[in-house]
């Protein structure tokens, strides 16, 4: 389980550019302030000094000491006397501190050694982001997924109501040993839907999703077997392999050739052995699949990955009518 390297770096960059404006805006308004009153950069001045003298008077006595006790009294006077000022000048006194965008952890995106949650919650968005499924993951929750398009015939109904709780159930209790999923059925029934609603509550639990059509992902893989130099460049491919959960839709709309059956096979394979659980959608049966794939691919598609069944009437068709 983890946020990906790429999400992590993006959003850790997104802090340091939050706080560095931060400091850069209230030393703005110190200057300008400045400008404005010569008498609030007096007390400046004179409480930078008190500051110095603070850490030498507690050095040398301790702070029940009477020097310590001193200065603290002329720091507690020069503060009054600047909030005095700025209230005249209509400005809060706190005008010129740094206003982080998170006070918890000063966007440094941690509170002593725990991550704090602003970064969990940047983690999160940039998760939504980079998972490829964009604003379905807005739309299509198992809270949106309705089983009113299939109350027609009541056998699909009980059977879209299994793979419903399956699907919950699949996304509640998500971890790297979670197994594999394969969704069979024709377009338009609700699987991409549930893809996405897995996807969703998986990504708020702290795990790295990617969801993308079969041949997409080939496109990347095949762009990585022509590419001669990466350089710093990570291949496109890799991010298949090593997600946490990888979400492959519209499997058997590929062109099959040697060498997608190849990635295809790679996909499957190293995935499993490095147990990390993938869903599959396809719009083919299991007869389909056989015909299609050659046994290395078939007999671990069907023989480790849990099949759910989509059945019922084209949805999309239902909505227009």
């Amino acid at each position: 389980m983890g946020y990906s390297a790429e999400n992590y770096r993006t959003v850790k960059e997104l802090l340091d550019t939050r706080r560095a404006e931060a400091v850069k805006e209230s030393e703005r308004r110190r200057a300008e302030l400045h400008a404005k009153s010569p008498e609030v950069a007096e007390i400046d001045r004179a409480l930078r000094k008190t500051g110095m003298s603070l850490f030498r008077a507690a050095c040398m006595g301790g702070k029940d000491a009477e020097p310590f006790l001193r200065v603290m009294a002329e720091n507690k006077a020069l503060l009054e006397s600047r909030a005095e000022l700025l209230a005249s000048l209509g400005l809060p006194s706190d005008y010129t501190e740094v206003h982080y965008t998170c006070p918890l952890c000063s966007d440094s995106g941690y509170v002593d050694i725990n991550m704090c949650t602003c970064m969990k919650r940047e983690l999160t968005l940039a998760a939504f982001r980079s998972s490829g499924l964009g604003s379905l993951l807005e739309k299509q929750t198992f809270e949106s997924f309705s089983l009113d398009y299939y109350r027609a015939e009541p056998q699909n109904l009980r059977l879209m109501e299994r793979t419903l709780a399956v699907a919950k159930e699949y996304a509640a209790g998500f971890s790297m040993r979670a197994g594999n999923l394969i969704f069979f059925g024709r377009t338009g029934l609700g699987k991409t839907h549930l893809s996405t609603a897995i996807a969703r509550e998986v990504i708020l639990r702290g795990y790295d999703v990617r969801y993308d059509s079969l041949p997409n992902i080939l496109s990347d893989f095949e762009f990585d077997r022509y590419k001669s130099s990466y350089k710093d460049d990570t291949p496109r491919g890799e991010k298949y392999l090593s997600c946490d959960l990888l979400i492959m839709d519209d499997l058997g709309t590929e062109v099959v050739n040697q060498f997608t059956l190849s990635c295809l096979y790679n996909i499957i394979n190293t995935r499993l052995c490095a147990e990390r659980p993938t869903i599959i959608s396809t719009n083919l049966g299991e007869d389909m699949l056989q015909e299609r794939y050659n046994d290395r691919i078939t007999s671990r598609l069907l023989g480790e990955y849990r099949p759910l069944i989509f059945v019922g009437e084209d949805i999309r068709m239902q909505k227009l009518q």
